[in-house]
């Protein structure tokens, strides 16, 4: 399969694609990515454990679809793909652990789909190493059963840059067209903004340089990244003004786009940080960020590899790719988080196990199991940091959401039940899981003003959150206040007495 597939794809890499040879097809060889998908689906199980409360972001998602609270605020940059993803779920059941293990398989699948796409383009053993590599940063196993877009955008990209080469050597591969499509189209679904971005290269490709012109490769991606999008664009002009308006508000939510270095900021959050927001804190120790120096050094040697073997264009583009998705998240906005960075491993993922292997096979036949059990060693400390670092995000992450589980059923306890309206520090994770509705008069996520607040407070029962050290807007500092931990809460007029405690 290899062998016969280098032929078109050599002719491709030095003279442009050529129409008269077909990619052969099998259907064997599926064992080692499967096993791959199911070791990748039992960590996220094992690990993150299904019963983690849902996280800030998630709750937003879930509650747009969810029967347990109403929807909350829906702003600027984010996109309905995730929602409707964990629809079959979370529409009908309240369950968390139920809806892990449903994106546990789901993203499981994902990532053998996306691992297949490369069957031929590269050996069976660079690609299954790309899986390892990919499925047991910390990250993605975090991020997998979680309802956030990140990962699928990073399964998207990677089988949307594999389904693109395939249908480049071979234009009678319909399969390959069809993929390329549905990939695009799975990007523009999940975030329309990462979309345009990871398929720059492509677009450059296709548009400027003849040899790679493929009409009809050209519309399926057109076609894709529109029908992901089409919902997302429509959204822009029924609530926010417009698709100008929509992108100056997803601007200026994310701090304002624009140059700014932000590479000091992903390592910070290396060390387990799930939003690192303002980025003030030191750097993780070196042994937590060793393998993030390893990456660009490993794909130059990828890249290398693969001009000596005559096949630069199935290491180059996919290196192109991981570029341009990673630029606006390294150079671009003032914060980080770890997740913003799936497409970019994903992407490059594949040429690094390319170069990875490479090192241990170029070895004289003497030295080549030194080398081996040099490279299993050091794989095996990267999985056991890559681990402790996931321990520690879990442990905080799941103490975080059960801290607002527990002002939930305080809140529950002082009368504040649904339908109930929730204001101030953390209203809005807070509210779903007090099956409130969350009102903000100020911030990113701000729905509604200080008088339609007082309106309602008079109506619905109605509480404001505020740390011990701030205190209370001035609008609630009439109201009946009560101390929970770090917390006040002040209970709004609607709230009688007599349901209280």
């Amino acid at each position: 399969m290899v062998k016969t597939l280098s032929v078109p794809l050599a002719v491709l890499e030095r003279h442009g694609p050529t129409p008269a040879v077909r990619t052969p097809r099998r259907t064997g060889g599926q064992g080692w990515p499967a096993a791959v998908a199911v070791a990748f689906t039992l960590a996220q199980l094992v690990l993150v454990r299904p019963g983690m409360g849902l996280g800030w972001d998630e709750a937003v998602y879930v509650s747009q679809v969810s029967g347990h609270a109403p929807a909350a605020f829906f702003s600027a940059p984010r996109s309905r793909g995730i929602s409707l993803l964990v629809a079959p779920i979370a529409s009908w059941s309240s369950s968390t652990s139920l809806l892990r293990i449903y994106l546990a398989l789901l993203s499981g699948l994902g990532l053998f789909l996306a691992l297949r796409v490369w069957r031929g383009l590269f050996p069976q053993r660079v690609v299954v190493l790309a899986g390892v590599l990919f499925a047991t940063l910390w990250v993605t196993v975090f991020y997998g059963p979680e309802v956030m877009p990140n990962y699928w955008v990073a399964i998207g990209a990677l089988a949307c840059v594999g389904c693109f080469l395939r249908a480049q050597a071979d234009r009678r591969d319909r399969a390959a067209l069809w993929g390329a499509g549905a990939s695009a189209a799975l990007l523009a679904w999940m975030r329309p903004t990462d979309a345009v971005w990871v398929v720059i290269p492509l677009f450059v490709l296709l548009v400027c340089v003849r040899q790679w012109r493929r009409p009809r490769l050209l519309a399926a991606l057109v076609v894709g990244l529109g029908t992901g999008a089409v919902g997302w664009v429509a959204e822009a002009y029924v609530s926010f003004g417009g698709l100008g308006e929509r992108l100056a508000d997803a601007s200026r939510i994310q701090g304002g786009l624009g140059w700014n270095i932000a590479v000091l900021d992903q390592l910070r959050s290396l060390g387990g940080q799930t939003l690192c927001r303002p980025c003030s804190n030191s750097l993780p120790s070196p042994e937590l960020i060793a393998w993030w120096f390893a990456l660009p050094l490993l794909a130059a040697l990828g890249l290398a590899v693969a001009v000596r073997g005559r096949r630069t264009a199935r290491t180059l583009l996919p290196l192109a790719c991981a570029a341009t998705a990673s630029a606006p998240y390294l150079f671009m906005i003032g914060y980080a988080a770890p997740r913003f960075l799936l497409p970019f491993y994903a992407l490059l993922a594949i040429p690094v196990a390319d170069a990875l292997i490479h090192l241990v096979t170029s070895a004289r036949q003497a030295w080549r199991p030194v080398a081996l059990t040099l490279a299993a060693l050091a794989f095996a400390g990267h999985v056991a940091v890559q681990y402790a670092v996931l321990e520690d995000a879990v442990a905080r992450s799941t103490a975080g959401r059960q801290e607002w589980a527990r002002t939930a059923a305080e809140l529950h306890r002082l009368g504040v039940r649904p339908s109930c309206v929730l204001n101030g520090h953390e209203a809005l994770p807070i509210a779903f899981y007090a099956g409130c509705s969350s009102a903000q008069t100020q911030g990113h996520n701000a729905s509604t003003t200080r008088a339609d607040l007082l309106r309602t407070a008079q109506r619905t029962p109605t509480a404001t959150l505020a740390t011990v050290e701030d205190g209370p807007p001035g609008y609630a500092r009439g109201w009946a206040s009560h101390r929970f931990g770090d917390l006040s809460i002040h209970v709004g007029p609607a709230v009688r007495a007599g349901s209280r405690g």
